[in-house]
């Protein structure tokens, strides 16, 4: 392991603070000479395209890589919602979020360690591999054997993260506010306040375990799931001890046989739908590093259970009306469930009606074209994209969807952006109308 992965975790409200200021610099530099090479081409640049590069993208990248905690999982959140609206280029960038955290150098990690079981912590462990196994953006991970033979996972949370959420998604609100990609009508404050609140609970590692073992209840005895178990003597606020389960990224999964990426697709989408439609409770984080896979029993290991929340009973009902109407391919239903949703607002619809109807129409052909949908198919997206133009153009007109909508939109778009990589195949209708089936009702 190369020592450039070890970086101090900024802990100091003062640190933090200044690594966002030299971020704005560096953007801003980098809006000030994209500029000046495209006045110089002869060209009148709007802001967004000069923000947008992918030199701004790395720096943006690699600072929040450095940070950690919320500012670094607000960039991961904005990587995977992005999903083909952004040029491909800066996707790639924004997809390091995913897993470019750097490591806690050993000391930080042994003054956390200390803190938490005292200077002997050692002692519980007949291994503790000093040596992460992986690290995201509230900790970092660590393979341990306890006394009686268990291999365990740690995950230790980075110095100073809780207490830096507030003013690190105020900082990154600034950011976004000063640098004009924002309209100043668009009112951010409640999602400013969910996502503070969303953060603190993934910070409480005694929350997770809690939804760990929910989550781990709903799925007992399933042959596609396994979910780890945490062990209650060795979790407190900020680190988690849980089962430790041989597996591989996700990722890899890419590699394996067309059946097999369906079947386990297949797994997922339907583990999404039922999440909503049965359960009612959602794990909302489809960061990929949340998903692994274990080739020799094809089963699914999943993970990280601190944006484990409840689905309203109106946000399911909503978006089953919504789904049905597109199962329906009746495109005015669809609309007016978009606007239930809070997709769309009443506003957007009057003025941009048409464009509306262009996106409806796209996607309802795309969607019903075939008895089996073809994921890796996006000859769809540039006609989403010219249809979509003029209404985010209309900045006067933006809006924010609910909270709740977001959140289970978050996980849908997520599970569908996997499924694009791995370029699966699977019977989409039927596999939606076998949830809706006696769920939906007039509204």
């Amino acid at each position: 392991m190369s020592d450039d992965r070890y970086r101090k975790v900024p802990t100091s409200r003062l640190s933090r603070f200044s690594a966002f200021g030299q971020l704005a610099g560096g953007v801003a530099g980098g809006v000030i000479a994209e500029g000046a090479k495209r006045i110089a081409r002869g060209e009148r640049p709007q802001m967004a395209d000069l923000l947008l590069t992918p030199a701004n993208a790395t720096r943006v990248t690699e600072q929040l890589s450095r940070l950690r905690g919320a500012a670094m999982k607000l960039g991961q959140m904005i990587s995977l919602d992005a999903g083909d609206l952004l040029p491909a280029e800066l996707t790639a960038i924004l997809a390091r979020l995913r897993d470019a955290a750097h490591f806690m150098p050993p000391k930080q990690l042994q003054t956390v360690l200390a803190a938490t079981w005292g200077p002997d912590w050692r002692r519980k462990f007949a291994r503790f591999e000093a040596t992460p196994i992986a690290a995201a953006s509230i900790g970092q991970v660590h393979r341990a054997v306890l006394h009686d033979g268990r291999t365990v996972a740690v995950k230790v949370q980075y110095p100073g993260i809780a207490a830096s959420i507030d003013a690190d998604i105020d900082n990154v609100a600034t950011l976004l506010r000063v640098s004009g990609l924002l309209p100043k009508t668009l009112d951010i404050s409640p999602l400013l306040v969910e996502a503070k609140r969303q953060l603190h609970e993934e910070a409480d590692y005694l929350r997770e375990a809690e939804q760990m073992r929910r989550y781990g209840a709903m799925l007992a005895g399933e042959d596609m799931f396994v979910v780890p178990a945490p062990v209650d003597e060795l979790t407190g606020p900020s680190v988690l001890t849980m089962d430790f389960i041989a597996s591989r990224p996700i990722d890899t999964l890419a590699e394996a046989a067309q059946d097999v990426r369906d079947r386990v697709m297949a797994a997922m989408l339907d583990l999404v739908l039922r999440e909503l439609f049965v359960f009612g409770f959602m794990q909302t984080d489809p960061n990929f590093a949340n998903y692994r896979w274990q080739p020799d029993t094809g089963r699914i290991v999943l993970l990280d259970f601190g944006a484990a929340r409840p689905v309203p009973d109106e946000t399911r009902a909503a978006y089953a009306r919504m789904m049905q109407a597109g199962l329906n391919g009746d495109p005015a239903e669809l609309k007016r469930r978009i606007c239930e949703v809070g997709f769309a607002s009443e506003e957007q619809m009057a003025r941009h009606g048409d464009a509306f109807e262009g996106v409806i129409g796209v996607i309802l052909e795309h969607v019903n074209k075939a008895e089996i949908f073809d994921f890796a198919d996006r000859s769809f997206v540039a006609k989403l994209r010219d249809f979509g133009e003029p209404v985010a153009q209309d900045r006067d007109t933006w809006h924010l969807p609910p909270m709740d909508t977001l959140f289970v939109q978050r996980k849908v778009s997520g599970t569908a952006l996997l499924a694009v990589r791995m370029k699966a195949r699977l019977p989409l209708q039927s596999m939606v109308a076998a949830r809706l089936a006696g769920l939906v009702e007039p509204a």
